[in-house]
């Protein structure tokens, strides 16, 4: 069955101005559903917005990841007052009704894993739903306006353990068969399954107050899978600030030099004969940096990345390689994420205070003076004492 996702977005947006453009941890808001929505078993994925530089950045950082389309959406249907529906049956229209199951993801819902969107296909693919939702399980007590309680005696008061509770819309994933949606034009109808989330994932991004909390949040679930023991098999090195000391020379004509340290090459043929792979992500695109990494004879070189996470996702399955089993080592917050989520997140000294607050190893050394030298000898020196212990 092939099933196919939506995230709108709007450009405009009143409670926190740019929302969706907006660094969560370093990555756009948008991109932390969009990012576990390529991980998951969505066919297409339709980020759907008014927004020309999301339909641009979707157009020029994600050719590698097929799956994902941006559509522009209409005036009318990006406006305060249009309705999610509408959106999505305009959005349907315009593929002619090209899948059997038709999802929607919030972007809102930044805590939405690869596991919740499979897990509501599922309910569609194989368990024989109509239409499903995710929800969570709350044991709140509920109240009405006039003063009556809606879910339990409150003269018999139930203990939590003992509550059944209740189960709250969460607001993040949806997906219904075609043959219903084209008769309801609605994201739910006919017999309908429900998906549990973490109770975490009530947190809907509306207000300021929303980001902060959701940011501890994604810390905390970026951490879970952290694993300090074990082999580290693949270092990951950001170039500006990490191979340099985040300068560059220019000219009227463009960049002119950079400066890299002869030391660090040393170390990175010290991690090779060590048996540790070395994989270089930079968000930009440099004739110099070309030259430096091919005289290096980096094999696994990614240039002109805008979603490092994202992408990191896609090497660690082309090298059969988990995220606790790498080393990453960045200085600013498009690194972020990666720096919470690998096995060691490293970052030189004159790293950007976000990323030295949440770094696993601070090192001694600066970018571009023999930082990567010192995280290589650090990791080859706690992959032997893992062998000995």
């Amino acid at each position: 069955m092939k099933s196919v996702a939506v995230i709108p977005l709007r450009k405009g947006s009143k409670g926190i101005p740019g929302k969706n453009k907006k660094k969560l941890l370093g990555r756009p808001l948008y991109q932390w559903v969009l990012g576990e929505a390529i991980e998951s078993n969505l066919d297409e994925i339709y980020v759907f917005t008014d927004d020309e530089q999301i339909i641009e950045r979707i157009n020029s950082d994600y050719s590698w990841a097929v799956k994902v389309k941006a559509f522009e959406r209409s005036a009318i249907s990006a406006t305060d007052s249009a309705s999610t529906e509408f959106g999505l049956l305009e959005l349907a229209q315009s593929i002619n009704f090209n899948f059997d199951i038709y999802c929607l993801l919030q972007a809102t819902a930044p805590l939405t894993t690869k596991h919740d969107i499979n897990n509501v296909l599922k309910k569609i693919s194989n368990d024989g739903y109509d239409s499903a939702l995710t929800v969570v399980d709350s044991k709140r007590f509920l109240w009405s306006i006039d003063g009556a309680s809606l879910n339990y005696d409150y003269l018999n008061r139930p203990r939590r353990q003992d509550f059944e509770g209740l189960l709250i819309e969460n607001g993040a994933v949806y997906a219904i068969k075609k043959s219903l949606y084209k008769e309801i034009n609605n994201r739910l109808g006919g017999n309908i399954g429900i998906v549990k989330m973490n109770e975490d994932s009530m947190i809907e991004i509306d207000e300021i107050s929303d980001w902060i909390i959701c940011e501890q949040l994604l810390i905390k679930l970026l951490k879970k899978n952290k694993r300090y023991c074990g082999n580290i098999k693949a270092i990951v090195l950001d170039v500006d600030g990490v191979f340099t000391n985040g300068n560059v020379w220019v000219s009227e004509h463009g960049e002119l030099a950079k400066s890299f340290s002869i030391r660090d090459g040393m170390g990175l043929e010290i991690a090779r004969e060590s048996g540790i792979e070395i994989i270089v992500i930079t968000s930009e695109n440099s004739a110099i940096v070309d030259q430096r990494i091919k005289k290096l004879k980096i094999n696994h070189y990614y240039k002109g990345v805008k979603d490092k996470f994202s992408v990191l996702n896609m090497i660690c399955k082309k090298l059969n390689i988990e995220r606790h089993e790498l080393a990453y080592m960045g200085d600013d917050v498009n690194d972020l994420a990666n720096i919470l989520s690998v096995g060691w997140g490293m970052v030189p000294y004159d790293a950007v205070d976000q990323l030295k607050y949440n770094a696993d190893l601070i090192l001694h050394s600066n970018g571009g003076d023999k930082a990567i030298r010192e995280g290589i000898e650090m990791v080859i020196k706690l992959n032997e004492r893992d062998k000995g212990s």
